[in-house]
């Protein structure tokens, strides 16, 4: 009996209910922090594409219009009329589709693609950038034409600006009449072209500036 009663009962300790909620919580935060730090480089990943889109979709308006005057050859830019107004800037009669423009006044305002005034993107030959899934297939609509590629754009906005200061912009009409110095017509100012490019994806309430390109054209 007294050794019986000298022997000593040992219990295997768990684990408490505050041990099991704490060891839950490193752990959550734990996932939650590489749950996140994915997703921020996904996102990174994922502009660093847009830019680089973007960059190639102003450079392809640019070699479009590498070798275009910066008005008609023919009608020229002018002021005319009465009352007197100017005439010539912008697309001309007849000019509807990307290859009948052939000067830089003509792409004024217009935009390609997602919600502008023709179609696009746009390439350096004037053709639509197709929808291309990652296995290389062109995306067809239902009477087997390409499909634009989806939600990007090419708006481009043509300035005149000062022979002697290019960061100045001028209005369209702008004139330097002849006097103590050296006048400019109308039609002899240098240009500044801006492609700005943007993309819209599925759940973005508005286009998103991707990339601008901009150069003048003397």
């Amino acid at each position: 009996m007294r050794g019986r009663s000298g022997l000593r009962v040992r219990h295997n300790r768990g684990f408490t209910l505050i041990e099991t909620a704490l060891a839950t919580v490193i752990i959550g935060v734990g996932v939650v922090a590489v749950v996140e730090a994915q997703q921020a480089f996904l996102r990174s990943n994922r502009w660093s594409s847009h830019a680089s889109s973007g960059t190639l979709m102003g450079n392809e308006i640019r070699e479009l219009t590498r070798d275009f005057p910066r008005h008609d050859s023919v009608s020229g830019l002018m002021i005319g009329g009465d009352p007197p107004a100017l005439q010539g800037w912008g697309t001309d009669l007849g000019e509807i589709v990307v290859w009948d423009f052939d000067d830089m006044d003509d792409f004024d305002e217009i935009q390609f693609g997602n919600g502008g005034q023709l179609p696009g993107p746009i390439d350096a030959f004037g053709n639509i950038i197709p929808q291309i899934l990652p296995d290389g297939t062109v995306v067809l609509d239902g009477n087997g034409n390409p499909l634009p590629l989806e939600g990007w754009s090419q708006r481009v906005v043509v300035q005149k600006v000062l022979p002697t200061n290019l960061t100045q912009i001028v209005a369209d009409g702008h004139v330097i009449l002849p006097g103590p110095g050296v006048g400019v017509p109308v039609d002899a100012f240098p240009l500044r072209v801006t492609v700005i490019v943007e993309y819209q994806g599925p759940y973005d309430p508005q286009p998103v500036e991707v990339n601008r390109i901009v150069w003048i054209v003397p």
